[in-house]
């Protein structure tokens, strides 16, 4: 089941209202490959929470000077250790209470 956070519902007109960022920037972090919208049947871009505070965390690094290229590695970092994070919960679930891993 995944969270609502993660649900592809918001237009990158909301988005760029949300993150103060244009339309064209986040179209750029897009093509860089920092995160990866839905689309609409149309073609249309629908975003995340989670995208948006991908957003906000990429305009803080580029403010600081950071390079796309290392901000994508950062996050390729910080998407190994969640998940790294959430087979621990699981693994201590499971001999905690003896629950199966899904």
């Amino acid at each position: 089941m995944s969270s609502y956070k993660d649900k592809k519902v918001i237009s990158i007109g909301i988005v760029s209202d949300l993150t103060g960022l244009s339309l064209r920037k986040i179209r750029y972090y897009e093509e860089r490959g920092l995160l990866s919208p839905g689309r609409t049947e149309k073609g249309g871009r629908k975003y995340s929470f989670s995208d948006v505070e991908t957003l906000m965390k990429i305009a803080e690094r580029r403010e600081e000077g950071v390079q796309t290229a290392e901000i994508k590695k950062e996050l390729v970092k910080d998407i190994s250790r969640q998940k790294v994070r959430d087979e621990m919960i699981k693994g201590q679930l499971n001999a905690q209470f003896g629950l199966r891993k899904r």
